[in-house]
């Protein structure tokens, strides 16, 4: 299955798609943290098209049905990964990873790349920390009491 799976990069058109999925995959990390006033679940699609503009949005598809996808910008010196999303109904099968080596080779003078989890999220850091990404900090979240978040750095030699 994974071999048909297909990364490219999203068009505009596709962001409905992307925000319900990103709605569907993050139920369960707010259902981990039992907290469901998170930006993820209260994203709207203007405000996705309006990230849009300053990221590059990878998507997943499988016999041409989204089934995840990543954003990440690049601020020169590092690359910011953001909302890694997988279907539920497609998750543990490698699509995550397959995004996430694929983000790899769009900016490949980056020497480093940055995320943030929530600190419950173990199975999200053992995904990222089999990718070489280090736990770097943790801090509370500024938006939500009492989620912890860490910081994940990888750093291409």
């Amino acid at each position: 299955m994974l071999n048909e799976v297909v990364i490219s990069r999203a068009k505009f058109e596709d962001l409905i798609d992307i925000l319900n999925i990103q709605k569907e995959a993050f139920l369960s990390e707010a259902e981990l943290y039992n907290c469901y006033d998170v930006e993820p679940l209260n994203q709207t699609l203007e405000s996705i098209q309006y990230d849009f503009n300053d990221y590059l949005f990878l998507k997943a598809e499988y016999h041409d049905e989204i089934v995840g996808s990543v954003k990440i910008k690049n601020h020169g010196d590092y690359c910011y990964v953001g909302k890694l999303i997988v279907s539920p109904k497609f998750q543990n099968k490698g699509i995550g990873r397959k995004l996430m080596t694929e983000l790899g080779k769009i900016f490949p003078d980056i020497k480093k790349y940055e995320l943030f989890t929530g600190e419950k999220s173990i199975k999200n850091i053992k995904l990222y920390e089999s990718l070489g990404y280090q736990i770097t900090e943790t801090c509370p979240d500024d938006k939500v009491i009492g989620l912890v978040i860490v910081k994940m750095i990888k750093e291409k030699i």
